[in-house]
């Protein structure tokens, strides 16, 4: 019966560093964020995206779209701003938590991710996406685009609480898994991505 209620008392530890950890990490973030406006230009290019993939004209379509450019633009740009600045941070601030555990980063290194890579990954991406350098069809690219930003808001979600957690509200949010996102990027995103997150 002690060591149940050891058990209990070290699991409550445990979560209760977890929570302080991830309060810091969503603070330090909403930071960084607050002079951007990229979750505004997010849900506007998003919702913009849909109502094109969903229209069967296809100069319609086109309309849609031109009608993104400054925002996807400003999407593009304030995202390189953000990177720019994050990777300012020191190391230990700026690592996220492959395993939600306290304390992790000191024990292993391996099991942490830094965010100041991530994010320039992320950044690289969605410029990549805005500027079409793949010469993609409008329905592909808006797919596209789309990928990169989902799996650039997972980093986000995954940095401040844990991996499964940002999953979970993806497909809360976008009706998209993980591996949905990922197939979406560019292969140069992706493989930037799992080098970043395995390494």
């Amino acid at each position: 019966m002690e060591f149940i209620s050891l058990l209990f008392i070290l699991a409550l530890g445990i979560h209760w560093l977890n929570l302080q950890g991830q309060r810091k990490r969503t603070a330090l973030l909403a930071e960084q964020l607050r002079p951007f406006q990229i979750e505004k230009n997010m849900a506007q290019l998003t919702g913009a995206y849909m109502r094109a993939l969903g229209e069967s004209d296809l100069a319609r379509q086109q309309q849609i779209m031109q009608l993104q450019e400054q925002a996807e633009q400003q999407m593009a740009h304030e995202f390189q701003n953000l990177a720019r600045e994050f990777a300012k941070l020191p190391a230990p601030v700026a690592r996220g938590f492959k395993v939600a555990l306290p304390y992790i980063d000191q024990l292993s290194p391996k099991a942490t991710f830094d965010m100041r890579r991530m994010l320039e990954v992320h950044a690289q991406g969605i410029e990549r996406a805005v500027n079409n350098l793949h010469g993609l069809s409008t329905k592909d690219r808006s797919f596209r685009m789309m990928g990169e930003m989902f799996l650039m808001q997972h980093s986000c979600h995954w940095f401040c609480r844990s991996k499964t957690i940002a999953s979970a509200r993806m497909v809360t949010q976008h009706q998209t898994r993980y591996e949905q996102a990922l197939d979406a990027v560019s292969p140069e995103t992706r493989q930037a991505y799992l080098a970043v997150v395995q390494g």
